[in-house]
């Protein structure tokens, strides 16, 4: 049985006749003909009276009607199944992102999808693209080096983030290098900046966060290069220095990414434009 047999069922009994119906659906009349004879073959009982010019439904028509009616409207029912943002969602964030940028993110998203159950992962100790690829995370919002390529995962760069280096309020400048442990495409950005800077560094440190790197900058024990919107809130305050790096030197950016095999769901598609909205915001 065909829903297309039941929808011109009826329509024949709606329009009052094959012609109409024919019209109705962009149907030729003999198509029309064959769908009501191919139904009633399969039921085994006829479903019209052909009166001469007229046709009307038989007593097993008129009681298979409201069948045929129930099957057409459960499977418009059906296609709105999960259309709803609903369900589980989990996302994988770099930490600092965590701290500055998320928060905002979630908040719209739980108000506007109360009906997602939201699960949020440091991405800092995992391997992406396996993360994604494993279904443990359904999206990643990431920070890594600028033009990151993984033949596995669609990715979409939000911004290229602004970097800055950041030293003590002392005058003497320290000759220890912080870095993140995290992420080697960090490190190296790090140090070209070293490099094309003539930096004086004789020691390197390795930290598991921006926020430890921070505050060892600020109590003096070291200098360091971060993205710009993780340190905004201490260099407006001065709670230690900044010097912004050039454009041209190397950067590092944040990255929405997802699986290229994975199925994007209502609630990945609503998550994936509440970040880009407010990524457009970002500086």
């Amino acid at each position: 049985m065909e829903l297309r047999h039941l929808v011109t069922l009826k329509t024949i009994v709606e329009k009052s006749g094959f012609n109409k119906a024919a019209e109705y659906l962009g149907y030729s009349q003999s198509s029309i003909t064959t769908h009501i004879k191919e139904l009633e073959k399969e039921l085994g009982s006829p479903l019209f009276d052909r009166l001469g010019k007229k046709v009307v439904l038989t007593h097993f028509g008129e009681q298979y009607l409201p069948y045929a009616n129930q099957i057409i409207e459960l499977y418009k029912q059906s296609l709105t199944i999960d259309k709803e943002p609903q369900g589980d969602l989990t996302i994988g964030i770099s930490e600092s992102l965590t701290i500055c940028r998320i928060p905002l993110i979630l908040l719209e998203f739980k108000r506007k999808h109360p009906k997602v159950s939201l699960h949020v992962k440091s991405l800092e100790n995992y391997d992406v693209t396996k993360s994604l690829q494993n279904g443990d995370i359904d999206l990643a919002l990431i920070l890594e080096k600028e033009n990151w390529v993984q033949g596995d995962l669609n990715i979409k760069e939000l911004i290229r983030e602004k970097m800055v280096f950041i030293s003590p309020n002392e005058v003497n400048a320290s000759d220890t290098a912080l870095y993140s442990d995290l992420r080697c495409s960090y490190k190296s950005v790090f140090d070209k900046y070293i490099t094309l800077n003539q930096l004086d560094i004789k020691e390197r440190l390795e930290f598991q966060s921006i926020e430890a790197i921070k505050h060892c900058v600020k109590h003096g024990l070291g200098v360091s290069l971060v993205p710009f919107f993780s340190v905004k809130e201490e260099l407006l305050n001065g709670i230690f220095k900044g010097d912004i790096a050039s454009k041209e030197h190397p950067s590092i950016s944040t990255y929405l990414a997802y699986h290229k095999d994975k199925w994007l769901s209502p609630s990945i598609h609503a998550m994936y434009y509440v970040i880009q909205k407010h990524a457009k915001n970002w500086e």
